[in-house]
C-alpha cells in the first residue's frame, strides 16, 4: 500500500511476541479494538527506541468472529478451512490499527473497523478456494486477499478498502503530510 501511494519508507521487522501480547490482552478482557491497537503500538515502539530520529510507522489488523471469537493468522491449510467454516454465513469485524511512534513514544494513532459479511461457504466451495488460494493466504488475518479471488466469499463489505487491505492508509497518509513527510 504504501508503495503503491509513493511513500518512501524502509520496512524492518519488529520482533515481538505478538501471539504473547495478544493473548495477555484477552485474558484481561481487552476489546479486538483495544489489541488491534496495542499490537500496531508495541510495534512501532520497539523499532523507534533503535531509530529515535525516525516516523515510524506500526500497524495490525484483526479479523473478530460475529461471536466474539479473534482469528489468528491460519498456521496450515487445515486451519485456514475451520475458520473459514467459522466465517462463513456470518457478519464479522475487521479492525486495522496504525500507531506512529517518534522518539521512543506513540506520537499518533488510528484504529479503523470494517464489517464483513461471509457467504454461505461449502465445503467444496472452501476446498475450491483453498486450492487456489493456499498458501498465499497463510499470513492474511481472516484467510482472505480482498484484492484478488477472495472478495468472492462476500456478500457485503462495509468500511474503507484500505482498512480491509491491514491498514487505515488516507488517516496515515493526512498525518505524514502534516509532519510533512510526504511531498504532495
Amino acid at each position: 500500500m504504501l508503495d503503491a501511494a509513493g511513500v518512501d519508507y524502509t520496512a524492518l521487522p519488529a520482533h515481538i511476541d505478538e501471539e504473547s501480547t495478544k493473548a495477555a490482552l484477552q485474558a484481561a478482557g481487552s476489546p479486538a479494538r483495544d489489541i488491534a491497537d496495542a499490537l500496531a503500538e508495541l510495534k512501532a515502539l520497539k523499532i523507534s527506541q533503535a531509530n529515535p530520529n525516525a516516523l515510524v510507522l506500526g500497524s495490525d489488523s484483526l479479523m473478530v468472529l460475529a461471536n466474539g471469537r479473534i482469528l489468528d493468522k491460519p498456521v496450515s491449510r487445515d486451519q485456514a478451512a475451520e475458520h473459514l467454516i467459522a466465517m462463513s454465513a456470518g457478519t464479522h469485524q475487521l479492525i486495522s490499527a496504525a500507531v506512529i511512534a517518534e522518539q521512543g513514544r506513540a506520537v499518533w494513532r488510528i484504529v479503523e473497523a470494517a464489517r464483513l459479511t461471509v457467504r454461505s461457504l461449502s465445503p467444496a466451495t472452501i476446498n475450491a478456494y483453498l486450492d487456489h488460494e493456499w498458501p498465499a493466504i497463510a499470513g492474511c488475518v481472516g484467510c482472505f486477499r480482498i484484492e484478488g479471488l477472495g472478495v468472492q466469499l462476500f456478500d457485503r463489505i462495509e468500511g474503507n478498502h484500505f482498512t480491509i487491505l491491514g491498514m487505515p492508509l488516507v488517516p496515515v497518509l493526512g498525518y505524514l503530510r502534516l509532519r510533512g513527510a510526504l511531498p504532495l
